[in-house]
């Protein structure tokens, strides 16, 4: 009877220590599913924030290509206008040149 009791006595001890390593371990197990919830929601969170601004990004700002297509644009409207001050110099000329000259009279 004795080593039955001690046997008895072994295994609750063993059993009493795997409950309270047991109780620990789901402890943290719990907690950690909790911090792994929250991380999702806070890399969710992120991920939208981050959607919103590539968004924002390319509703507000102009690409390369729109840049160099926009410059083209602008500089053909400014030799559009240095031609026409070219040819309205060259107008300018002419009705100069057309001008009769004033007679020059000798003193004689």
């Amino acid at each position: 009877m004795k080593y039955v009791g001690f046997f008895l006595m072994l295994a609750g001890s063993g059993w009493g220590i795997w409950w309270k390593i047991y109780a620990q371990v789901e402890k943290v197990r719990t907690d950690t599913l909790k911090e792994i919830d929250a991380l999702r929601e806070a890399d969710q969170e992120m991920r939208d924030e981050l959607a919103e601004h590539k968004l924002h990004t390319a509703e507000t700002y102009i690409t390369k290509q729109g840049l160099r297509e926009t410059t083209d644009q602008i500089m053909g409207a400014i030799s559009g206008v240095k031609t026409a001050i070219d040819n309205m110099t060259l107008r300018v000329d002419r009705v100069v040149e057309n001008q009769a000259k004033p007679r020059t009279t000798r003193a004689s």
